[in-house]
């Protein structure tokens, strides 16, 4: 009986060194990252092969906790397992050792990826372009004699001055980390190192809780202006897209929603309401419809035939210009007949688009002067529309960053949209 109780703890201890390996193999098959490092580096070890590069480890294994607790990163980068391999008697074991080598360097790649991977909320993206996974293998094996790895951190994370701003201030002046306080400064950071990784040398952004627009050229501040957001029941979404073209005198197709649900009743109370408004009925080719042979009181939002569009010129609620920009939601940037938006405080008043205080200053910043400037401030009703085409696609970024940085100066914004929980 105690041999069969030997013989069967033997096999217990085999077993579980058998399932330990077999684990330690699938998360090195899983992590195609570390694969990839050791097939472009060539060396079955890259920390074991010598007590200055485990020293080495061990720094990374430092950092990469103390970005954890910061929350500069995620937690589910596990250090304290690979601390523990690295303690194992049976690291003199090549097969050990080679698994715990690759364990570290899954674990390191990991971490420089996440450190500088963005995790910014676009419900539509046409912009961003992922990174290689070779890049970060050759961060790493670049890195290896270029100083202590703090330096190396340091100089992978985004560099944009409002980002460190905000990370100094998350470390110094927020301890809760399930805060909306912390929370909101992450989700700007987020925005922050997406612009900083996927701005071109010219871009837009327009921060919606800020209701502000910005026009970049060549790294520079070129034009700043106020903006209008969508009301709260109709969110603009956020957006990393282009601009391909300018319209000049558009006309405004109503959506059907508003359509139906808003001018048919002031049209059903008030037929004159159409003719005064400058709106006419139009069907679903965009012919024009006689309205005065229709009878109003027949329709509902549910069978209303219709579509309502409204006359080119400056008292159209597009204004004298429409930004168009690809994305599913039907959403661009507009001049607007009704300015007295912009001398509001709150100017969250749009049915989702943004509209601009200094529209045609865009419009001719991005055509380089080819617009008529005299035009678009004198157009009068039912003057021509027109497409400018750009002579390149310009990125526009419509964000939901909730804290900005003004002269060094932490400002947190109101949360319009309750997107911070």
């Amino acid at each position: 009986m105690p041999y069969l109780k030997k013989k069967i703890l033997s096999l217990f201890i085999v077993s579980c060194f058998i399932a330990t390996s077999f684990a330690q193999s699938t998360v090195i098959k899983k992590d195609s990252l570390a694969q990839k490092f050791y097939a472009i580096n060539h060396k079955p070890l890259y920390w074991f092969s010598s007590r200055k590069d485990i020293k080495r480890a061990t720094e990374w294994l430092t950092a990469i906790e103390e970005a954890k607790e910061s929350g500069l990163v995620s937690k589910k980068l596990l250090t304290s397992q690979v601390r523990t391999a690295m303690l194992n008697k049976n690291t003199r074991d090549k097969t050990v050792k080679a698994n715990t080598d690759r364990q570290i360097t899954g674990l390191v790649l990991n971490f420089i990826k996440e450190l500088q991977e963005v995790n910014a909320l676009f419900e539509y993206d046409e912009v961003t372009a992922p990174q290689s996974d070779s890049v970060y293998i050759y961060q790493l094996i670049n890195s290896k004699n270029k100083g202590p790895v703090s330096k190396i951190i340091s100089e992978l994370d985004c560099q944009d001055h409002d980002y460190q701003v905000l990370k100094k201030f998350m470390k110094d002046s927020i301890t809760d980390k399930n805060s909306l306080k912390y929370k909101s400064v992450v989700l700007s950071m987020n925005y922050l190192k997406y612009l900083s990784v996927n701005r071109q040398p010219e871009y837009i952004v327009a921060n919606i809780p800020e209701t502000e627009v910005r026009y970049y050229q060549n790294g520079k501040l070129k034009l700043q202006m106020k903006s209008v957001a969508g009301k709260k029941k109709n969110p603009t979404p956020t957006i990393a897209s282009y601009i391909t073209n300018i319209v000049t005198f558009p006309f405004w197709n109503v959506p059907f929603s508003i359509a139906s649900k808003e001018l048919l009743p002031k049209v059903q109370k008030d037929e004159s309401y159409l003719e005064r408004n400058n709106f006419e009925v139009v069907d679903a080719k965009g012919n024009a419809i006689d309205d005065s042979d229709l009878n109003w009181a027949d329709y509902d939002e549910k069978n209303f035939p219709y579509f309502f569009r409204e006359s080119t010129g400056p008292n159209n609620s597009l204004g004298v210009l429409k930004f168009n920009l690809g994305n599913p939601f039907s959403i661009y940037l507009h001049d607007t007949n009704s300015k007295s938006g912009f001398a509001k405080d709150s100017r969250f008043l749009s049915h989702g688009c943004v509209r601009l205080e200094k529209p045609i200053e865009l419009a001719d910043l991005l055509t380089r002067g080819k617009v008529n400037v005299w035009e678009l401030k004198t157009g009068q009703k039912d003057t021509e529309s027109k497409i400018l085409k750009l002579d390149q696609k310009v990125p526009v970024f419509i964000i939901y960053m909730p804290v900005v940085v003004q002269d060094e100066k932490v400002t947190f914004l109101k949360d319009v949209y309750g997107l911070i929980q």
